[in-house]
Parts: C-alpha cells; sequence; structure tokens
C-alpha cells in the first residue's frame, strides 16, 4: 500500500486523514487560543494580509477550506458584503462546528459544508477565490487538492495558500527548538494535548518549501503563481491566478 508522511511517520495513505482528525478532533476546542499563543498573535496579521492579496471585491464568491474556525472566512465575508458569499468549509466535522458557532456568535451567517478537498462538491468555476490557511500541509494529496482549487475557479480567480514554509537558514536552530521543545510543552499545559502539537511541528517540517509548493501549483495548472514569506520564512502566501 503507499505510504505517505504523518509528520515523521511513515503511514499508509487511507490512515493519514483518520490521524489527521484525531489531531483536529482533540485541539478544536483550544485551537484559537493556541494560535493566540504559538505565533504570539501574529497568525492574525497573517490571515488579514493574505485576505488582501485576493483583491476580492463586494459580491465575490469564496470558498474557504479547512476553514478551522473561521478567522479567514469571516475577513472574506467583511470584504465581499451582503451580496457577495462565503463558503466555511473543513473536512473535521469538530472543527466545522467550532467554526460555525464562532462565526454566527461574531453576528455574521455563512453556508457550512463539510467536504474533503481532494474532491471538492461544487461544479466547475464557482468562485472568485478559493482560500486554504494552514491546512494544505494536512492534506494527503495535495496535488489533487490543489487541482480541485483550480477547477472551481473562475477565469481571473485566485488561489490563496497560507501555510507555514521554510523558515531564514539563519533563525532556524532558534524556530526548530521552539517548535520541539517549547510547543509540545505548551500544548500540554494548555491543550492537555502534547503529542498533537509535535506533529504539527513535525509536519511543517515535512510540507513541500516555498518554491517546490510553487512548482506544485504550476503543475496543477495555475495560469502564474507568486508567493510572498511573511516573518522570515515562517509562513509564506502563494497565490496561483486563473487566466
Amino acid at each position: 500500500m503507499d505510504k505517505t508522511h504523518f509528520g515523521y511517520q511513515q503511514v499508509d495513505i487511507d490512515d493519514k486523514a483518520r490521524r489527521v482528525r484525531g489531531v483536529f478532533d482533540s485541539v478544536a476546542r483550544r485551537y484559537d487560543l493556541m494560535n493566540d499563543l504559538m505565533s504570539a498573535g501574529l497568525h492574525r496579521i497573517w490571515k488579514r494580509f493574505a485576505v488582501e492579496t485576493a483583491g476580492l471585491r463586494p459580491g465575490g464568491r469564496v470558498l474557504d477550506l479547512a476553514s478551522g474556525t473561521g478567522d479567514l472566512a469571516r475577513l472574506f465575508a467583511n470584504v465581499v458584503g451582503t451580496d457577495g458569499v462565503v463558503v466555511l468549509s473543513d473536512i473535521n466535522h469538530a472543527m466545522l462546528v467550532e467554526g460555525r458557532d464562532k462565526t454566527i456568535d461574531r453576528g455574521v451567517a455563512l453556508p457550512v459544508v463539510q467536504c474533503n478537498a481532494e474532491s471538492l462538491p461544487f461544479p466547475d468555476r464557482t468562485f472568485d477565490a478559493v482560500s486554504i490557511g494552514f491546512g494544505l500541509r494536512n492534506v494527503t494529496r495535495k496535488e489533487l487538492a490543489l487541482s480541485e482549487m483550480r477547477r472551481v475557479l473562475k477565469p481571473g480567480g485566485a488561489a490563496i495558500v497560507l501555510e507555514f514554509s521554510r523558515v531564514w537558514a539563519p533563525i532556524a536552530p532558534i524556530y526548530d527548538w521552539y517548535s520541539f521543545n517549547v510547543l509540545p510543552r505548551v500544548g500540554a499545559a494548555v491543550a492537555d494535548d502534547e503529542a498533537s502539537y509535535r506533529y504539527l511541528a513535525e509536519s511543517i517540517r515535512v510540507h513541500p518549501d516555498q518554491e517546490a509548493l510553487k512548482a506544485m501549483m504550476e503543475q496543477a495548472g495555475f495560469d502564474r503563481v507568486e508567493y510572498m514569506n511573511l516573518t522570515a520564512g515562517v509562513v509564506a502566501i502563494h497565490i496561483g491566478r486563473v487566466y
């Protein structure tokens, strides 16, 4: 049977989705708090910047994959306004419930769809933008997800991938020490889950770096792909255009 990465482990492809689901079932309730602690609140700035890169206008249609607790979806909703549509989606039911509830609590009502990014239940050329924030590294068949993102975009649309990436080499030792020593301990103390946050650190290391992901998006059929490093490459935003 074919193998894939689950952090540093090699697992059967059919087993990865189950393991990833277990991670997010475990962390869903403390997800926002952990994001704030892990990034010192920077994740909110990264997400706002990612939304700005899409260049959307009022009335636009957006699909947000791996929505988590809905941060990106709500930001997109502010841009497209009441004449637009933002679909909040996730493969994980526990995360989708958290995202739906937090979005409603903030006075925003969005359509919610549980779906797999590798096989999207939407017709071709449906959306002006498709986003995935900190979720692509958890997808088993990334090339399928990127092709699906390309398929459901309208001509002139954009795919926005916000993800952890390869940091600037001089700070890599400090970043690695933080990732493998501090992060799991914070996860244990705050979320009572050290293993999931160790997986997080490992999953970042086996995810394609900036140039590799750019090449994957080009192979998926995007007409122009660019990326921007944020916070010395701790994260990168990749933008794939469709013409």
